[in-house]
């Protein structure tokens, strides 16, 4: 039975007045997810100023078997950083480690602690003629440390890779209050496991990521962006191999979203225009960029790829940005979808991936297959397609009540589209994690063997089930095989 008074009064001794709070007024905003579809309760909510102090809280938590759900900028897409409904957890915020510690210029390295905001990192990256090459949408309240944890990937994966990529070395806290440092980037290192990518994207069901080195790449010198109207999602996949061909590494981004993304967005987002008279099916948004060498070429490559896909009947309109303000209001367009979505009314999303080769053809036979399924439903995929990972999110019929929707029909619904998904090869999750909201989901449909491995790692580095309990892996299941004796047979 745990002392929940005794334990608070132990935090509040360690972390003093600005570290622990229990004000309902402060509380409230960090209790309920982005998509507004889980909302908990907590014992406190701890906010430590220092890696010390994280690993002294931990300790504390391990003492007193209190669960931990460690957050960063609460701007998560599965409920992984939402409390339960018990208040029995702590809710550990890393948002005051907020420290830019070491800007290193020449080896384009930079070390920072968790709760940076990427927004912040962005600045910060900039004023030394460098960029971090990864954004999303939510770059003004994600935090590094929530973007570790979750393995984040954002627009910029088809040249940079997701988060995974850019971290060269890592500080967390593990369960026992003890301190994993491996902040000193090496190239090499063959001293068995790489412990920091077993954290990565671990959801802070193995550690608290405190802190982190990162790589950087230089600042753009020259950018091509272009906005395209498609007919089909097929022409879009075709475009994409030609843009390819021709860009080859300075191809950074390549995002589709059909017209009724777009609408949402137009209809939802005050200031925002279509780049296009005209309306099409589908749409592409494709940025070529360079630092100083090669920065002449990207406009002729803008125009090869134009040309040659007007030639091969794969574009119907297209416009390029002026300038980077223009270029900025296009990726505007494709960073709102979300949240206009989410305006319109309630949805299931599912954040899938396929073989890069098979997307389009999956998105062709998904989408009609969908709302055949699910009359009154309209089924939008819209994302990374040379990533071959897609945002499919199917709205729910007008008039349609939230939660109840969404608890009914609406789980029918993720469990039609993952097991399509699966059918395909791909994965229920590319790059928003597991969380609680597709816990089950992925027990029900994991590989036995890779089920039993992350159950064999969790009970291995948390042994008493504090840290983030019920994500990833649902409660009570870490530890449980779920594989057959081998047979002495064989």
């Amino acid at each position: 039975m745990i002392d929940s008074s005794a334990f608070l009064a132990f935090a509040a001794e360690l972390l003093g007045p600005r570290g622990l709070t229990q004000d309902p007024d402060l509380l409230q905003p960090w209790l309920t997810d982005w998509r507004g579809r889980y909302t908990g309760r907590t014992l406190a909510l701890a906010s430590p100023a220092s890696v010390a102090e994280v690993a002294a809280l931990v300790r504390l938590c391990a003492a007193h078997g209190v669960p931990i759900v460690p957050q960063g900028g609460n701007s998560g897409m599965s409920g992984g950083a939402t409390p339960d409904d018990t208040g029995a957890a702590l809710l550990l915020s890393l948002r005051r480690m907020n420290a830019i510690t070491r800007m290193d210029s020449a080896a384009r390295e930079v070390t920072c602690e968790a709760g940076v905001v990427l927004q912040v990192l962005h600045s910060a990256a900039e004023a030394e003629g460098l960029r971090f090459p990864l954004t999303l949408g939510g770059k003004g309240s994600a935090t590094i440390g929530g973007l570790i944890s979750t393995n984040a990937g954002g627009t910029q994966v088809l040249r940079h890779g997701s988060m995974r990529a850019q971290v060269l070395g890592l500080q967390a806290v593990l369960a026992d209050g003890s301190m994993f440092d491996t902040l000193t980037p090496l190239k090499k290192d063959n001293r068995g496991f790489d412990l920091k990518q077993l954290l990565i994207g671990s959801e802070g069901t193995l550690g608290i990521v405190t802190a982190a080195t990162l790589r950087l790449v230089p600042a753009l010198a020259a950018r091509q962006v272009l906005w395209i109207g498609l007919p089909s999602i097929g022409a879009a996949r075709e475009l994409l191999l030609l843009a390819e061909r021709l860009a080859g590494e300075v191809l950074e981004g390549f995002e589709v979203l059909p017209a009724h993304s777009l609408q949402a967005v137009l209809a939802h987002v005050p200031g925002t225009r279509s780049p296009l008279a005209g309306e099409h099916a589908w749409y592409a948004l494709v940025e070529l960029a360079s630092g100083k060498e090669g920065a002449d070429r990207l406009p002729v490559m803008a125009q090869d790829l134009l040309e040659q896909g007007f030639e091969a009947d794969l574009i119907e309109d297209a416009t390029i940005a002026a300038n980077d303000t223009q270029a900025e209001q296009f990726w505007t367009l494709r960073e709102e979808i979300s949240a206009s979505e989410r305006a319109i009314g309630p949805a299931m999303q599912h954040d899938i991936a396929v073989p890069v080769a098979r997307m389009a053809d999956f998105i062709a036979e998904a989408v009609p297959l969908t709302e055949a399924r699910f009359p009154g439903t309209s089924a939008i995929a819209f994302g990374h397609l040379g990533d071959g990972n897609v945002h499919y999110h199917v709205i729910a019929p007008a008039g349609s009540e939230r939660a109840a929707w969404e608890a009914g029909e609406g789980k029918h619904i993720s469990a039609f589209v993952h097991d399509l998904v699966t059918r395909w090869g791909g994965t229920i999750s590319a790059e928003h994690g597991i969380g609680q909201l597709k816990a089950d989901e992925l027990v029900r449909l994991a590989d036995p063997v890779h089920l039993a491995v992350l159950q064999a790692v969790k009970q291995a580095l948390d042994p008493l089930g504090i840290l983030n309990p019920g994500k990833l892996l649902p409660a009570g299941i870490a530890g449980r095989s779920v594989l057959a004796p081998a047979s002495a047979d064989l």
